[in-house]
C-alpha cells in the first residue's frame, strides 16, 4: 500500500467516523424528544440507531487495525488512526447513553411530569451543545474548540451536583419512588455523555497538536 493509497483509506475512515458522529448526535436529539416531549416513537428510533452506531464502531475499529497492520503508519498518520480508535469508543458510549435515556423516558411516561424535569432539560441542552461542538471540532480539526469543551463540562457537572442534591434529599415522597430514581439515572447518563464529548474534544486537540493537554 503506497502513501497515496494510505491517505485515501484514512480519509474513508474519517468520513465513517463523521457519519457515526452524526448518528450519535441524532440519537441524543431523539432521546431528548422522548424524555421531554413524551415521544415514544423517538425512543424506539434511538434503539434502532444504537445498533447502527455499534455497527460503525466495529467496522471502523476493524479498518483502523487493518491500516496499522498493513502499513505500519508513523508520525501524524499513526496518531490519526490510533486516536480515531479511541474516539469512536466515545461515540459508541454516547449512543449507549442515548439509549439509556430513551429507556428512562419509556418508564417515566407512566407518571406525571416531575417538577425537576425542566432543570434536567436545561442540563441535556448543554450536553447537546457540547456534542455538537465536539463534532464541529472533529470536522474542522479545531483544537481550540476541542479544548473549550472542558469549560463547558464544568457547567454540566454543576447541574449534576445541584440536581443530585435536590433529588437525593427529598423526604416527603408521595406514591412511587421510581420517578426520583429514574431522574437520578438520567442526570448520571447526561453527566457521562458530557464527559465523552469532552474526551472527543481533547482527542481532536491531540490529533492536531500531538500534545495531550
Amino acid at each position: 500500500m503506497g502513501q497515496v493509497e494510505l491517505q485515501l483509506h484514512i480519509k474513508r475512515v474519517q468520513q465513517d467516523v463523521l457519519r457515526m458522529g452524526a448518528l450519535a448526535e441524532k440519537s441524543v436529539v431523539l432521546a431528548q424528544q422522548a424524555l421531554f416531549e413524551q415521544n415514544l416513537a423517538a425512543a424506539e428510533q434511538v434503539m434502532t440507531q444504537d445498533k447502527q452506531i455499534d455497527y460503525f464502531y466495529r467496522q471502523i475499529e476493524k479498518d483502523c487495525i487493518n491500516l496499522i497492520a498493513l502499513r505500519s503508519p508513523v508520525a501524524r498518520d499513526l496518531r490519526w488512526i490510533s486516536t480515531l480508535m479511541q474516539l469512536i469508543r466515545d461515540l459508541e458510549r454516547i449512543g449507549d447513553y442515548s439509549k439509556d435515556l430513551a429507556e428512562v423516558a419509556l418508564r417515566l411516561v407512566m407518571y406525571p411530569p416531575p417538577p425537576e424535569l425542566g432543570r434536567i432539560q436545561v442540563m441535556m441542552q448543554r450536553c447537546q451543545k457540547m456534542l455538537s461542538h465536539s463534532l464541529v471540532a472533529l470536522t474542522e480539526l479545531d483544537a481550540d474548540l476541542g479544548l473549550q469543551l472542558k469549560r463547558e463540562d464544568d457547567a454540566v457537572d454543576e447541574d449534576y451536583t445541584s440536581l443530585y442534591n435536590t433529588l437525593a434529599q427529598q423526604s416527603d415522597i408521595k406514591g412511587s419512588i421510581e420517578p426520583i430514581l429514574l431522574m437520578l439515572l438520567s442526570i448520571r447518563y447526561l453527566e457521562r455523555l458530557a464527559d465523552h464529548s469532552t474526551n472527543i474534544g481533547q482527542r481532536v486537540a491531540f490529533i492536531v497538536t500531538g500534545h495531550r493537554d
